[in-house]
This record gives C-alpha cells, structure tokens and sequence, in this order.
C-alpha cells in the first residue's frame, strides 16, 4: 500500500517590507516590463536607448547633441558612441549649428522616421497593461514623473 502524498502549498513568501519601497516596486515593474518592449524593438532591430534617442529628435527638432544627452542622462562620451552607431545604421545625422560651430543638430534619415514609427505602433500597446484603468495609468506616469522630474 502506498501512502497518497499531500501536496502542501508553501506559506506565501513575505515580502510586505520590501513591497513597501518606491524603488524596489519601480525594479519590479521594469522587469515585468522591458523584456517585452525590447522584443517589440528587436523586432524593428532597435534597443531601448536607441528607441528613447529617436523619440526625443522625433519631439524636438533642431535638438543639439548636449541637450539631447541632458534630457536622456547620458554621458557626452557614452553619447557619441551611441550616437556614431546610429549615424552608422542611417538612423540619424549630425549638422553642425550654423549659429554655434562648436554644436551639431541632430536629425532622423528617412529611415529612423521609418523605423521609430514602426517601433512606437509595436510598443503603443505594452505601455497600457491590462491591470490598469486610464485613468490609473495617467496617475502612474504622473505620480512617477513627480519623482525624477
């Protein structure tokens, strides 16, 4: 005769310290979200940085490559190699300001337009989970920007 074996739930791991902190929620989140943002962007072979650079050219025309790196807290050295990368793939161009020669505007090729609109119609829909109303999602983005803006 062989003895049934009871399957025991474990207890429900404890976390309600951890649950409680800003930062580790925010760590949380992004890891249940970028893995599928950065397959929606692999689909259009982009990266998440790569994407975000495209985005803010895309909202600010004429932007020079500082005030790029400002909005977007990278580097100038981590920048310039992001941003040769790019100009290499036919993303974008670097102009020099014709007001200040020691700045360079940055602008989408036809293909970084292409690419960048057909990234944003494949992430459009990852940015509003299921889980949350509209009305939750805009309170979200407003209650985080409160925190880094």
């Amino acid at each position: 005769m062989t003895a049934k074996a009871t399957s025991r739930q474990p207890a429900p791991v404890d976390q309600s310290y951890l649950l409680g902190l800003l930062g580790y929620n925010c760590l949380q989140a992004y890891l249940k979200i970028i893995p599928q943002v950065k397959k929606q962007l692999k689909k259009v072979h982009l990266r998440p940085v790569e994407f975000t650079v495209l985005a803010v050219i895309v909202d600010n025309p004429d932007i020079n490559q500082k005030r790029l790196g400002e909005a977007i807290n990278v580097s100038p050295p981590n920048l310039a190699t992001l941003l040769d990368r790019m100009q290499a793939d036919g993303l974008l161009t670097r102009q020099r300001n014709p007001n200040d020669k020691r700045s360079q505007i940055l602008a989408l090729t036809l293909q970084g337009q292409q690419r960048y609109e057909k990234a944003r119609a494949g992430i459009a829909d990852l940015d509003r989970p299921a889980s949350l109303s509209s009305d939750e999602h805009d309170q979200l983005i407003y209650l985080l920007q409160k925190v880094f803006l």
